[in-house]
């Protein structure tokens, strides 16, 4: 079984800036957020944890899975996304001439990243490396796979294995840390 959660809450997330890869850790609510989920999903099986290299992801694992017997492993490819200049920006709506709120509002037009951000495609590319070399592999093998990662770069494996298009990217998003059940092959298992 494949499961991913987004990371615990942090003071970027209260004050709605935009994180991407600036390494912001979780807050005191993020580690409460983190505890409560550790007993919430404490009979939910995992083998292996892959998580994001960045703070916020690697102490939401911790905290997850503190006690358990699950190896985290870290990949840089579980890193969010690049927002570029825009990374630090408090409330990009309130500009209305920001290209990076195209991303939130239209995804299938984000073609063209902002100044220094990641574009979809690139985002789409090195994720779904991470499925097609590391996930399904273990899923073959029976093993239960956590990932522990990002908004944005969570949703792009979750629109990846559902087959969920573009335009509804931000459809696939998850609250932080709840976890999300995906089943990849379903119809071989069946």
């Amino acid at each position: 079984m494949l499961y991913i959660m987004r990371h615990g809450k942090t003071d970027w997330n209260a004050k709605y800036k935009l994180q991407g890869r600036t390494d912001v850790p979780i807050n005191d609510e993020g580690r409460e957020m983190a505890r409560r989920a550790h007993d919430e999903y404490e009979s939910v099986h995992f083998d292996v944890c892959y998580c994001s290299p960045l703070v916020r992801a690697r102490e939401t694992a911790e905290i997850l899975l503190a006690g358990r017997d699950v190896p985290i492993i870290t990949d840089y490819r579980l890193v969010e996304m690049c927002y570029g200049i825009y990374e630090g920006q408090e409330n990009s709506f309130s500009m209305p001439d920001c290209p990076i709120n195209t991303l939130f509002r239209h995804p299938e037009l984000y073609t063209v990243p902002a100044e220094g951000a990641e574009s979809l495609d690139d985002l789409y590319k090195r994720t779904g490396a991470f499925l097609e070399d590391t996930v399904y592999p273990a899923l073959k093998k029976c093993l239960d796979v956590l990932i522990v990662g990002h908004g944005a770069m969570n949703c792009s494996i979750i629109c990846q294995v559902n087959g969920i298009p573009r335009k509804d990217f931000w459809s696939a998003g998850i609250e932080n840390c709840k976890l999300k059940e995906l089943r990849p092959f379903e119809e071989q298992r069946g």
